[in-house]
């Protein structure tokens, strides 16, 4: 009974392999299969989402048919099929090449946009290199650029936003390191470059904060001939916090690292050529 059974078991997995091999085989493109044939299989094992051997079916269709209409819309498929295989960097190139041999097609607007949101999607952690980052900013500044009216546009909008705040936080965070290792100036710099570059992120406010609390810092640390033109660094650091941000939410520390500097002028006196009651 037992042996029955057994057999029984092979003989149901054997069936099962041999269909699924047989499934395989039906969605197979062979040799001698037309254009149609080939786009038509591609297309199953697509709907199948078996996304990478879909991939492989298209770029067959595509050796078979280029410059046809199944051409074209197995050339998007195929970004598309590397896309939802998570084949990202595949997929931008290939959305990139639909773009350029289909410039006239009605899925132009859509494969830019996915190119762009290819490049997002790779792009990695604050604290690695930040190329991919960068290259989706500029492609979905050039889609919102582009295609001013789309329904997509708000989307890319917030896509870029988020990625700005990404570099926005890198920058800050090499300033703070500076600031950390007690390297007052080249932090202060570092603070500029995150403000400069990213004036509309929450990282710019924090950045004119800590900038003056570095030049404060700095002078402390100065010898006394350069103590007053770097303590007048962090009252002209204050003077821009309120003119940019006069609610901030870094407004204590700020003035606080402020009156310490003013005080230590009105101690030494001003720098020379700085009008004094600043």
């Amino acid at each position: 009974m037992i042996f029955s059974k057994r057999i029984s078991t092979v003989l149901i997995l054997f069936i099962l392999v041999i269909g699924a091999g047989a499934c395989a085989n039906k969605n197979a493109i062979k040799p001698g299969d037309t254009v149609d044939v080939a786009f038509d299989k591609a297309k199953a094992l697509y709907d199948k989402e078996r996304f990478g051997d879909a991939a492989r079916a298209f770029e067959t269709v595509l050796s078979l048919g280029r410059g046809t209409d199944q051409a074209r819309e197995a050339q998007y498929l195929l970004a598309d099929s590397y896309f939802k295989n998570k084949e990202f960097l595949i997929a931008a190139s290939e959305y990139r090449r639909y773009v350029t041999f289909y410039p006239r097609s009605e899925r132009r607007e859509e494969a830019e946009f996915m190119e762009a949101f290819s490049y997002y999607k790779i792009s990695p952690r604050f604290k690695l290199d930040q190329a991919d980052t960068e290259r989706a900013i500029t492609l979905f500044r050039v889609f919102i650029g582009r295609y001013p009216d789309s329904q997509k546009t708000t989307e890319a909008a917030q896509l870029v936003d988020e990625m700005r705040n990404k570099l926005a936080r890198k920058s800050f965070t090499s300033a703070m390191m500076y600031y950390n290792l007690k390297l007052y100036n080249s932090a202060a710099m570092y603070f500029q470059v995150t403000i400069d570059n990213y004036p509309e992120t929450p990282f710019a406010e924090e950045s004119q904060a800590r900038q003056v609390q570095a030049y404060v810092l700095y002078a402390d640390m100065s010898i006394p001939e350069r103590q007053a033109e770097r303590y007048q660094m962090a009252v002209d650091s204050w003077q821009r916090y309120t003119q940019l941000f006069p609610n901030g939410k870094n407004r204590g520390s700020a003035e606080q690292a402020f009156n310490t500097a003013r005080s230590a002028l009105d101690r030494i006196g001003t720098p020379d050529g700085v009008t004094e009651g600043l």
